[in-house]
């Protein structure tokens, strides 16, 4: 079974990152998915940790939201809020975050505010929730994304969650210590910054993915590594691990 959609091989990629040590400070969605499939496969004791407060979480079903009760429900204890991020986040207990967003830069700058201008936006989104705390308090951070010139922007109308500013050292100019973004997990490939400049660069493509059409869904020049991998092809377990997961979800939320 090595047939695969775009969004799977996002998933099964991101997943792949993570490992037994991390403890990760999980996002609805996409971000979900992965970290849960980790934890069904390859790193069965990671630590989840969602932003309503629940710690060791174990879902056996994707939450809808972070108020889904399967995340008390299956998690070892769940704290306060301001407790999570007071002393879980701010105390720099958590080494991975894991983001979405609606729009994104070259230097992993996130936007999950609005579209156009701030006082008249064309789109209202749902706002930054605990990402902007997460974008720079979690050790590093970890976004996945589905390509397209609509999410692949040139210039975002405002920034909610701060990736790497505007190049190399714009985190430490603002007091800022953690590494922020370090890899982007798309669906036809995986951008990590540039050491040198900050800027994100594909390391790696997906199998079927070309270069042209990286370019073709991306709003900016994109810059491509001096050696790029080929992504390997996501193996028969980590499919069905992932497909069940989805369906379990699926038919409880229909329920």
């Amino acid at each position: 079974m090595t047939d695969h959609t775009p969004n799977e091989i996002m998933t099964i990629a991101a997943a792949r990152l993570l490992t037994d040590d991390d403890v990760c400070f999980v996002g609805i969605g996409a971000p979900s998915a992965a970290c849960n499939l980790a934890r069904l496969t390859h790193a069965p004791k990671i630590t989840l940790i969602y932003e309503s407060g629940t710690l060791g979480t174990r879902p056996a079903v994707l939450p809808l939201s972070i108020g889904d009760g399967e995340l008390c429900d299956t998690a070892l204890t769940t704290v306060s809020v301001p407790e999570m991020f007071r002393y879980w986040l701010q105390g720099g207990r958590i080494t991975i975050g894991f983001l979405g967003g609606a729009q994104i830069d070259r230097f992993a700058n996130l936007n999950t505010t609005v579209v156009g201008p701030y006082d008249a936006p064309s789109v209202r989104l749902p706002g930054g929730g605990g990402a902007p705390e997460i974008a720079i308090h979690c050790g590093q951070i970890f976004i996945t994304m589905a390509m397209g010139k609509r999410g692949f922007v040139d210039r975002l109308p405002f920034i909610t969650s701060l990736g790497h500013g505007t190049g190399k050292g714009s985190r430490e100019a603002l007091g800022v210590k953690t590494k922020g973004p370090t890899q982007v997990i798309t669906d036809l490939c995986i951008f990590e910054p540039d050491p040198e400049t900050a800027e994100l660069t594909v390391t790696s493509i997906h199998p079927g993915a070309t270069r042209e059409q990286i370019q073709d869904n991306c709003g900016w020049p994109v810059k491509f590594a001096a050696a790029v991998a080929e992504t390997p092809v996501p193996t028969a377990e980590e499919l069905t691990v992932l497909r069940d997961l989805h369906a379990r979800t699926k038919a409880a939320h229909a329920a």
